[in-house]
């Protein structure tokens, strides 16, 4: 059976599957000893080159899907190298030995919260794709009062630069004075989306924090700058939210202070047993 090849890359940790296409124009990678191209499809018995160097596939049943949540604050950015040398989320990120961490959507630089990042591209890219809906929920601080008939308009439909966008919902969460604060919905992750539809109505954004991703939350336990492994009942619903198969998840839990706990070891060898009574 054969597959797109930017999908066999991404599917094991290079990167986005936008990435992969990237790297695929530009030569970086061949098939049986010819240049790539966009659309090429690939079998296992087929020999891939990255960067020179031989690719080799992760094997899906013995490998694993690692997701982290971490919580990201103002300033750093989401990219891994930056030519102004600004703080980036990647510097705070557990190592890996083999793969990189994939961002699922970015957060720009004025933005906080919740950013998750995994090892698994294909599943990446499936969160991030229009075509799955997956929610992302945003609490906003806007400047001065928003009208009903503002609000109904971020409902129905703006026109922005790069096509009309709205709210799926939207609630309002209280405040005080000059500042108030609306939690919001959307279901794709265009640039700068929650503050230029703002912006479009006359509105400016203040603050800007994510706080949920498809179905996971920011758990406030975790500290700014710090991360925390999903559980493997989490992962799996993530790869249910969008239609994935995947024969393994990770199982090691590692909290934002790197103690490891592995879930299945507690399971199989640490059963504790009543003593025999006398």
């Amino acid at each position: 059976m054969d597959e797109k090849l930017q999908k066999v890359l991404a599917s094991s940790g290079l990167g986005s599957r936008r990435e992969m296409e990237a790297w695929i124009a530009q030569g970086r990678i061949k098939v049986n000893g010819q240049v790539a191209t966009t659309g090429d499809r690939v079998t296992l018995t087929d020999r891939i080159d990255v960067d020179g160097h031989p690719f080799s596939r992760r094997s899906q049943e013995n490998d694993f899907t690692r997701v982290i949540i971490y919580h990201k604050p103002e300033g750093e950015i989401c990219t891994v190298k930056d030519p102004e040398n600004r703080p980036t989320v990647f510097r705070n990120l557990p190592k890996l030995k083999t793969g990189r961490w994939v961002s699922i959507g970015r957060l720009d630089i004025n933005t906080s919260g919740i950013l998750l990042l995994t090892t698994d591209g294909e599943l990446a890219n499936r969160l991030m794709h229009p075509s799955y809906q997956v929610e992302r929920e945003y609490a906003v601080r806007i400047l001065g009062n928003v009208s009903d008939e503002t609000l109904q308009q971020l409902r129905s439909g703006v026109m922005l630069e790069d096509g009309p966008a709205h709210f799926d919902h939207i609630v309002d969460a209280g405040g005080a004075g000059a500042n108030h604060w609306y939690h919001v919905i959307l279901r794709e992750g265009r640039n700068r989306e929650v503050r230029r539809l703002w912006e479009a109505v006359g509105h400016t954004v203040s603050r800007l924090q994510r706080v949920r991703y498809g179905n996971i939350s920011l758990d406030r336990s975790i500290k700014s700058k710090k991360w925390r492994d999903l559980t493997p009942v989490q992962i799996r619903q993530l790869l249910k939210l969008v239609e994935l198969k995947r024969e393994a998840v990770y199982d090691v839990y590692k909290s934002s202070h790197g103690r490891n706990k592995n879930l299945l070891a507690r399971k199989k060898s640490f059963r504790k047993t009543s003593p025999p009574r006398k």
